[in-house]
């Protein structure tokens, strides 16, 4: 029987001329290597390729029932902490709750009291105000007033009481960072004892207190004393606004000063010229005589501020 060739490159032999034997076998060779892939070759090729997913197949069989049993698990866990969620809902937050809360952080952590606050923002711009003179004997230098002031402009603008630099023939100041300068008088209001100084030479970094206006201050308000009592300082005392529109006389009976803030925070000789200061670091008035019935200059309970309205005013610089 003839052979039908699959594929061949040649061309189709001419029927006129019969092929000599030895020529009918090179068509059939030269088909040979090209044969196209059967069916069965197929599909052993493909099963072979998708051997390598059977050992995972396997692993997976072999544990089948331990994944069911830990999915199961979780399933149940799940259910079990929505139905406890549901059934015990955790309890709001109560305000006694929030005060237990408080009391034990306050217990554990100390906090700075307002008094400390006052003195921290106030302190940069407090200096110690020495007047002094030469004496006439030894020609030494000697100190005749020692008292306190505020720094009310950051270009050195200093209001103290006018009886701290009285007679003196030469100011000095010493500011926050112990910078020591000359300052000289530049404007009195005797009707308030209020004297104004500029400094002649001043921190880089200095800074002015902030002003307030007296006209919400209450009696009871919590007020600071700031200053150099008797020259040692700087120094803070606490208290509250005793009293206001108070009217006092020198003990000399030279002046009457009026309008004047009451209070009971401790002040003494040096304190003069300070800064009373309420709660937020705002300077309502500058301290200027403490009332004492006896002979001894010292504090009794009671003391005296200009309001700030007026002392600035004095400096030119009204802050209201």
């Amino acid at each position: 029987m003839k052979r039908v060739t699959l594929y061949s490159t040649s061309q189709p032999p001419q029927p006129a001329a019969a092929p000599e034997p030895q020529k009918q076998a090179a068509p059939a060779a030269r088909a040979a290597p090209a044969v196209i892939p059967s069916p069965a070759t197929t599909t052993t090729a493909t099963v072979a390729a998708a051997k390598p997913a059977a050992p995972l197949r396997r692993v997976l069989r072999c544990f089948e029932r331990p994944l069911l049993a830990l999915g199961g698990a979780l399933a149940a866990f799940l259910i079990a902490f929505a139905w406890s969620a549901r059934e015990h809902p955790q309890p709001p937050l109560t305000q006694e709750d929030i005060d237990r809360a408080v009391e034990r952080s306050l217990q554990t952590v100390q906090l700075p009291s307002p008094a400390t606050k006052v003195y921290e923002t106030v302190r940069p711009a407090v200096v110690r105000v020495q007047g002094l003179s030469n004496d006439a004997v030894s020609g030494d230098e000697v100190e005749v007033g020692v008292g306190t002031g505020v720094v009310v402009v950051d270009k050195g603008v200093i209001l103290t009481n006018l009886h701290v630099v009285a007679g003196a023939e030469k100011v000095k100041v010493t500011f926050f960072d112990g910078l020591e300068a000359d300052a000289e008088v530049t404007g009195t209001k005797p009707e308030q004892d209020l004297a104004v100084l500029q400094a002649k030479t001043i921190p880089d970094d200095l800074v002015a207190a902030t002003l307030r206006s007296t006209s919400d201050l209450a009696v009871g308000d919590d007020v600071v004393a700031v200053g150099f009592p008797f020259g040692i300082g700087p120094s803070a005392s606490a208290g509250v606004v005793s009293g206001l529109g108070r009217e006092f006389r020198s003990p000399e009976g030279k002046r009457l000063l009026t309008n004047l803030i009451q209070f009971d925070a401790a002040a003494n000789p040096g304190s003069s010229g300070g800064p009373l200061v309420t709660r937020d670091g705002a300077v309502v008035g500058i301290v200027t005589a403490i009332l004492n019935p006896t002979d001894q200059r010292f504090f009794v309970g009671i003391g005296f501020a200009v309001p700030i309205e007026s002392a600035a005013s004095a400096a030119g610089v009204p802050p209201f």
